[in-house]
């Protein structure tokens, strides 16, 4: 049985270290050829000199198994560099088959501390970066379509963040870019639909670089596989680009440690309509205010309880 991946190419970026390190692994152990794209700054917070090695150590690690493998070093959150990623995947297998955008940076810092280049930056580099790389590559799906008079295939993964679900107090840059995200993925899902491509989200709960603050007091089981390794959250990835998941379509979905939750829309929770033909400040404060009585001030929604999950 051919490998379900066998025959297609596909891009990861941010896949030097971490999580995409891992899920530029499991692509190719899926049969893909891949284009392994990082920028090799050694900061999490983009600092640093630009290097070529996370990519080639991860290309070559590709092709030491046997698989198919480049490495690329741009910046995707450059249109320009973003274009050359697309068009190096397409001048060396042929074609794109599979987009996963998960380069990203952390500038932590309270919404009243923070400067206009720690926002400017996070978002440039998450946001701006999926955009350029989903971008160049519907451009490339669209013409394929037309070339062929039907349907191609296309898969698109994007990683969002749980921070945009409930918020995250030091990192309003990082929740709005992955709020942000999301947006961006549903759009392009229902935009690329007609043409076969599908886009999705996944917020990963993963123990690297970028998370070693977070998980620190998490500490590693003695036996087996860390339950907030990266490895487990490639084979969901690995799904997502599959023609098994032909039929998932804008979706967020959390994954960590053997789970994996499908995340509904925005649901509405409570309704209220005005006696007239505009509601007053009194009637809203008659009809709002005892909503939320039984809710201390201040006090928002918790990860867990927006998810309706318990972290294991």
């Amino acid at each position: 049985m051919s490998p379900p991946l066998e025959g297609l190419a596909a891009i990861v970026t941010g896949a030097g270290r971490g999580l995409g390190r891992a899920e530029a692994l499991e692509l190719a152990r899926l049969g893909a050829a891949v284009v392994v794209n990082d920028y090799g700054q050694p900061g999490r917070d983009g600092s640093g000199e630009a290097c070529a090695g996370p990519a080639e150590e991860v290309a070559a690690e590709i092709r030491a198994a046997g698989g198919q493998a480049l490495a690329h070093t741009g910046d995707v959150a450059d249109f320009g560099q973003a274009r050359e990623l697309v068009e190096t995947a397409v001048a060396e297998f042929g074609k794109l088959d599979i987009l996963v955008n998960n380069a990203g940076i952390l500038r932590d810092r309270m919404v009243f501390s923070m400067s206009e280049d720690e926002w400017d930056a996070v978002i440039r580099v998450h946001l701006k970066g999926h955009f350029n790389t989903t971008h160049f590559a519907a451009a490339h799906w669209r013409e394929r379509s037309k070339a062929a008079g039907g349907r191609v295939y296309g898969r698109i993964v994007n990683t969002s963040s749980e921070a945009f679900l409930a918020g995250s107090a030091g990192q309003p840059n990082y929740a709005a870019a992955k709020g942000g995200i999301v947006g961006l993925t549903t759009s392009t899902a229902l935009a690329l639909a007609k043409y076969g491509v599908t886009a999705n989200a996944i917020c990963p709960r993963a123990r690297t670089r970028m998370t070693e603050d977070v998980f620190a007091g998490m500490q590693m089981s003695g036996e087996g596989l860390d339950p907030l390794a990266p490895e487990h959250v490639a084979p969901l990835v690995g799904y997502l680009a599959s023609p098994a998941a032909e039929r998932v379509n804008g979706q967020l979905l959390v994954v960590h440690g053997g789970m994996v939750a499908v995340v509904e829309r925005p649901r509405v929770q409570a309704q209220f309509d005005s006696k007239q033909d505009t509601f007053s400040y009194d009637e809203l404060d008659a009809l709002l205010t005892p909503h939320y009585a039984d809710r201390p001030p201040g006090e928002t929604f918790a990860a867990a309880e927006v998810l309706g999950l318990k972290r294991r």
